[in-house]
């Protein structure tokens, strides 16, 4: 409205699979929206709906370096969350989290914004228990192949919990689990992308392990759903909230929805698991229910028949044959 000022929101990460989602919820409520990415992992077509848009801005920019702007409101979301990207520069995916932490924590603090921290279910590592709650510690390999994600998102969450009461920021601190949807990149290596590339060109389903293990999978609306309640909720409640959905599959069971949703002839192969990688991973949602009465409603299979035709179109552009 005429004389109103918009808030003004700045999303790292902004062209990623979550950031993109989440500006067009914030573009869609009637905010400024700063999009500030590096587009390592991130990429144009991801916005490119937006760019049109007045109250829509883009920014090139490494949250390792400090940014100096006006805004109301941060969400740092600016970090590869897949292992074969965090991996390839496992120096800078720790700079990314820490620097980065530091660097929107001081922006926060100087400008008075409220801010948002993209942690994830990754610092519970291995866990010893089931399902994870927020006052658990984790069961966290600090020298590993994974640690660089792990032990940095980690450390992200002791500098906001030290910024808010060493000075006062006002923080919100989201731990997420395995989220997927449309804009997921390709090439990320992460389950349900793989599943659903390898189905589409009727290539072998890789499984790491035996195919028991479990993950809990959250479609990408739900979650920033969670996000906005969670940001616009009381100043007292700052987290650490657990952000997923509890409903529990095996990896095999994964692979075998995928293959029936996309009329796939791919079978699936059997691979050494990975180091480090977790056993089970299902988040206990109570604090989100009980304090944002929060629920997610989009069921897997669901969320695969919304997904997959994501996947089909970008084959298509890429010119790789999809499954008839």
């Amino acid at each position: 409205m005429a004389g109103l000022r918009r808030t003004r929101v700045l999303v790292t990460g902004g062209a990623g699979f979550l950031g993109s989602h989440l500006c067009e919820r914030l573009l869609a409520r009637g905010c400024t929206v700063l999009c500030v990415d590096n587009y390592f992992t991130g990429t144009r077509d991801n916005i490119l709906p937006f760019l049109d848009n007045p109250q829509f801005e883009i920014m090139r920019h490494d949250v390792t370096f400090p940014l100096y702007v006006e805004v109301d409101e941060i969400y740092n979301l600016a970090c590869p969350a897949s292992p074969i990207h965090y991996q390839f520069d496992p120096v800078q995916t720790t700079k990314t989290s820490v620097h980065g932490a530091i660097n929107m924590l001081g922006l926060a603090k100087r400008t008075g914004a409220r801010i948002f921290q993209a942690s994830t279910s990754e610092v519970y590592g291995d866990p010893e228990i089931h399902p994870q709650t927020e006052d658990y510690w984790g069961h966290v390999n600090p020298i590993g192949l994974r640690s660089c994600y792990d032990e940095g998102k980690r450390c992200a969450e002791t500098l906001f919990f030290d910024y808010h009461r060493q000075h006062r920021v006002r923080i919100k601190v989201g731990r997420i689990f395995n989220t997927y949807g449309p804009r997921m990149h390709p090439d990320d290596g992460r389950v349900v992308s793989n599943f659903i590339v390898q189905a589409l060109k009727n290539e072998p389903i890789t499984i790491y392990g035996d195919g028991t293990q479990t993950r809990s999978f959250c479609y990408v609306d739900d979650l920033i759903e969670l996000f906005l309640r969670f940001m616009a909720s009381e100043e007292a409640f700052t987290g650490p909230m657990n952000m997923g959905n509890p409903g529990e599959f095996s990896i095999l069971e994964l692979a075998e929805q995928v293959i029936e949703l996309t009329g796939s002839r791919s079978e699936i192969v059997f691979k050494p698991l990975p180091s480090d990688d977790p056993k089970q991973r299902r988040p206990d949602i109570t604090l989100a229910r009980e304090k944002l009465g929060w629920e997610p409603e989009v069921e897997l299979r669901q969320g695969l028949e919304k997904t997959i035709p994501y996947f089909e179109h970008l084959l298509a552009e890429r010119g790789e044959r999809a499954c008839p």
